[in-house]
């Protein structure tokens, strides 16, 4: 705490950041063997695609500059939406939040109790609604109203050709709206969703086979493996019906196809929710997306500053490696900004 709190403050100083806007995600890192010491390592979701391993949680928030504010290191199998609280708690003992400060996060933590916890503290927040929301808004998507937002190459790679995005602002009571148009992304989401999709089926395959042969008997523990599956594909899972039928001892699954017409409506489309009321929509937007500088930190991190994969056993010792992975982020982050 004192070594954050020390060098928040040096780096404020030397490079005049702001205190305005904390910029906060979560990523996870895998351990080589069972780290059968660490009681945080444990399996979960894992952003390595490595889910034969244990993991932790690693939460990071960095300012709008980019300088790391705080970190905190949870338990490997740590939903997004159950760490905010304990991270403002921490980002508090470095850098003492004040009212009016904002709050970004990703639509994993964009839940009403996450934002009425930001609230509470007296601070502003700008999400990424969650899907089931952004569902809602189709015929806003498809009207019109939406501005392009002007988005300069890299001065370091002048060709540089970035993909459309255009805006639209909602002002829906307390609360401001953006909806976000994306060209780049309508491919990506198609890809990711068929490629969720294709791995789902698979596992209902094996899992109606299971049934069908006497491997899976009891009805309580085929609901389980369903169950199971809709948490391991969630992005897909809601899209399709699946039940198990005990006479004649099946699982059934269809896809819904009013609900995939609707999400192939939606591709490329995302919602930006705020309870800032002085943003325009496109300012709402960049803000928004100064949270990639956190996925770049992630990246940085794992690769060169070398995360990843951990070797140690004990507790103390894998936080003491990741700490000193954000320690030398710091100084990477000093370095570019001198630069």
């Amino acid at each position: 705490v004192a070594i954050e709190a020390a060098l928040a403050e040096r780096e404020r100083t030397l490079f005049n950041c702001t205190s305005t806007v904390f910029l906060y995600d979560l990523t996870s890192t895998y351990f080589e063997g069972q780290a059968l010491r660490n009681p945080k390592a444990k399996r979960g979701y894992s952003r390595d695609h490595r889910p034969d391993c244990k993991q932790v949680v690693v939460g990071l928030v960095i300012n709008g500059e980019g300088f790391p504010l705080a970190h905190e290191i949870f338990d490997g199998n740590l939903q997004d939406r159950n760490s905010l609280k304990s991270m403002l708690d921490r980002l508090h003992e470095r850098v003492p939040l004040e009212p009016g400060q904002t709050v970004v996060v990703d639509r994993g933590m964009a839940y009403d109790e996450n934002l009425a916890e930001i609230r509470s503290r007296h601070l502003h927040y700008l999400v990424a609604a969650r899907h089931p929301e952004r569902n809602r808004w189709l015929a806003e998507f498809e009207g019109e109203g939406f501005e392009e937002v002007i988005r300069t190459p890299s001065p370091r790679n002048p060709l540089q050709k970035k993909p459309k995005v255009e805006v639209k602002l909602e002002r829906r009571g307390e609360e401001t709206y953006v909806l976000c148009r994306g060209a780049g992304r309508v491919e990506k989401d198609r890809a990711i969703r068929r490629k969720q999709e294709q791995r789902l089926l698979a596992d209902l395959d094996k899992l109606a086979r299971r049934v069908d042969t006497g491997g899976l008997v009891k009805e309580e523990k085929i609901g389980e493996a369903i169950g199971r599956l809709k948490e391991r594909y969630p992005r897909v899972a809601r899209y399709y019906r699946m039940a198990y039928d005990g006479e004649p001892r099946a699982v059934h699954y269809e896809r819904d196809a009013e609900k995939y017409q609707r999400a192939e409506q939606l591709d490329g489309t995302y919602l930006l929710r705020t309870d800032r009321t002085d943003l325009g929509a496109e300012e709402a937007w960049r803000l928004y997306i100064l949270l990639t500088r956190v996925e770049d930190a992630f990246r940085d991190m794992k690769s060169p500053l070398r995360e990843r994969p951990i070797f140690h056993h004990l507790q103390h010792r894998v936080e003491t490696h990741i700490f000193l992975c954000v320690l030398a982020y710091h100084l990477l982050v000093a370095v570019e900004n001198t630069l």
